[in-house]
C-alpha cells in the first residue's frame, strides 16, 4: 500500500524554493519589465488563489515554467526581430479562422 494519495497528481517539474523570487528580479531586471512584472504578478496572484483553493502547487509551478520559458527565449525574439528577417510567411491562425466564418 502506497502512502501517497491515489487522487492527487504527480508534478513532473518542482521549481526551487527561491525560483518565484529570482524570477520576479530577473524580469524586473528586463528591459520589458514594464509589461512583463504586472503580467506575471497578476498570473502569479491566480495561480496562487487557485492553488489555496486546491491544495495544489501545480498552478504555481506552471506559471514559474511559462515565465522562465518567455525569459530564456526573449533574447532569441529579439535577435529575429532585429535581424530583419521576413516573417510573413508564417501562418496567421486569426486570419485563417476569419475566413471560414
Amino acid at each position: 500500500m502506497s502512502a501517497q494519495p491515489d487522487h492527487a497528481p504527480v508534478t513532473p517539474y518542482a521549481p526551487a524554493p527561491g525560483a518565484p523570487a529570482e524570477l520576479l528580479a530577473q524580469l524586473r531586471a528586463d528591459q520589458r519589465a514594464e509589461r512583463w512584472v504586472p503580467a506575471f504578478e497578476r498570473e502569479w496572484a491566480a495561480a496562487l488563489e487557485e492553488s489555496r483553493r486546491t491544495f495544489s502547487l501545480a498552478a504555481l509551478y506552471e506559471v514559474i515554467q511559462v515565465w522562465q520559458a518567455r525569459a530564456a527565449s526573449a533574447p532569441a525574439v529579439d535577435a529575429f526581430l532585429a535581424s530583419g528577417r521576413d516573417d510573413s510567411g508564417f501562418v496567421d491562425l486569426a486570419e485563417i479562422r476569419r475566413r471560414r466564418r
